[in-house]
């Protein structure tokens, strides 16, 4: 079942129950499932694919996944989410939007599908939804550390800039009058007030120009060199290799190989991790049992000095390495 049947299942019932005493508490059930409401989730990774009606997203959709709703590249199983196509005002609920785009909100990347031959106006317009439920795209979270008192002295503690007056008059415009603050780099006011509120997701966003067989070579060329754009035609099968090499990379995917005593490497049955993953989640991801009787890993590949290279749990591990625990002996 898709997002919009799901959405008017409970919008339904919502209908038929008459509002009374003795049916508020199950219509609040009702709301709550509905600001919730959310698809299982699959794969290694979700991405979830936006854009207005008529860009190319279901042809994209077909070309790329077939019959399911997933993207099998370097052995990971990427999970691409179908959100239905969103009109202007989306977040202030039209068309069901506000629950339609808050399930991106769930996703590892964004991929904003957009019309080559429209102007820049479609990208703003979809940048501002998503904004407006609090989604903020290809930005980093903001280096401020905030934590609210529950008592005693405010205590503000701040590096390399001043807090000024204005971050005091949104404290207490929050009502908040304890609480310790520290920003590292410089931020701007909107970045304290995400903090500050604490319901902000950061996610990268990669923009896709779909119908590049109807503009000028000239035009292509000016929106491929954008920053985390890739140009395609689903109808031609132009870059269509392309676009999900790209997804993988932004999606910051490794692939870990596990090893066992006396036997080649497994390159089939990799792990997928995210990068920067270390030893630990390793050991975690293959079974929770090997964290408790952890001695040693050894390791090949490019985290190491040597091949192979004893390693703790804090170890980073890179992509491709291959990866053999040592279990400690226990005397009885």
């Amino acid at each position: 079942m898709g997002i919009l049947e799901k959405i008017a299942d409970i919008e339904l019932e919502m209908a038929r129950t008459q509002k009374n005493k003795a049916t508020e508490y199950h219509l609040g059930l009702l709301k709550a499932k509905l600001a919730k409401i959310d698809v299982v989730r699959s794969g290694d990774a979700r991405v979830a694919l936006i854009g207005f009606p008529s860009v190319g997203k279901s042809t994209f959709l077909s070309k790329v996944t077939g019959t399911t709703s997933e993207i099998y590249h370097n052995g990971a199983a990427i999970q691409l989410l179908d959100l239905p196509g969103i009109i202007e005002g989306a977040s202030q609920g039209k068309g069901r939007g506000r629950q339609v785009i808050a399930v991106a909100k769930t996703a590892d990347l964004i991929l904003m599908m957009l019309d080559a031959t429209k102007g820049p106006r479609q990208r703003e317009l979809l940048e501002i939804e998503l904004e407006s439920v609090g989604i903020r795209i290809n930005r980093d979270k903001p280096n401020i550390y905030f934590k609210v008192k529950k008592g005693g002295v405010r205590t503000i503690s701040v590096l390399l800039i001043i807090l000024t007056h204005r971050f005091l008059q949104i404290l207490q415009s929050y009502k908040i009058h304890n609480a310790e603050v520290l920003i590292r780099d410089d931020h701007t006011v909107d970045d304290f007030i995400d903090v500050v509120l604490g319901n902000r997701k950061y996610i990268r966003c990669v923009y896709c120009y779909n119908k590049i067989d109807a503009i000028s070579l000239e035009e292509v060329d000016k929106l491929a060199r954008q920053p985390y754009t890739v140009v395609i035609s689903c109808e031609g099968d132009l870059n269509m290799d392309y676009i999900i090499e790209y997804l993988w990379k932004n999606l910051d995917l490794i692939r870990v190989y596990t090893k066992r005593r006396g036997e080649y490497p497994d390159f089939e049955g990799g792990l997928i991790v995210k990068s920067g993953t270390t030893v630990l989640d390793v050991c975690k991801g293959i079974h929770k049992s090997l964290v408790d009787e952890f001695s040693y890993a050894l390791l090949w590949g490019t985290s190491t000095k040597h091949s192979p290279q004893r390693v703790g749990l804090s170890h980073v591990v890179d992509d491709e390495d291959v990866f053999k625990s040592s279990r400690s002996v226990k005397f009885q």
